[in-house]
């Protein structure tokens, strides 16, 4: 479990600064023909760097999350378990925020997807819809009208 105030706040503020510049908060739908509404929606928060250095530094202070290499030799860290997002994620940038307006925005939404997500066991046609209009300056593969059309309630 995440102990936020036993955080170096050296630390902390030296983890939101990089993240301010080189992070990402996203909310990825992938289509799943097991799934009664067709599309898994996962919050993830996510930092590539050809370092791994600072990556496990995140890892090792927010205490989740997975730490991966790709083929290009990039790190990359990312935090996909809305439980880890919820707990973790969020709790830590809460206290150690952002300077940036873009970044402070950013995840002014992506707190606000995850309350919706984990705020009741079925989503509503309109949460979706709250979801979408939310992430819309998050590049996706899907765009709102696929999503929308094939979601059954």
């Amino acid at each position: 479990m995440l102990k936020i105030k036993e955080i170096p706040t050296n630390i902390g503020y030296y983890i939101a600064g990089f993240v301010d510049g080189e992070g990402s908060f996203m909310v990825v739908f992938r289509p799943r023909e097991d799934y009664k509404n067709k599309w898994k929606i996962t919050p993830v928060f996510n930092v590539s760097q050809k370092d791994p250095t600072v990556l496990a530094l995140m890892k090792r202070y927010l205490k989740c999350g997975v730490l991966r290499q790709r083929k290009d030799g990039v790190w990359y860290y990312e935090v996909n378990n809305i439980n880890s997002i919820r707990e973790n994620v969020i709790p830590f940038f809460n206290r150690f925020g952002f300077l940036s307006a873009t970044k402070k925005n950013d995840f002014s939404k992506f707190k606000k997807i995850v309350e919706i997500l984990t705020s009741s066991k079925k989503l509503t046609k309109e949460q979706l819809k709250e979801i979408l209009k939310l992430r819309k300056k998050i590049k996706s593969k899907y765009t709102d009208e696929e999503i929308l059309n094939s979601w059954e309630e």
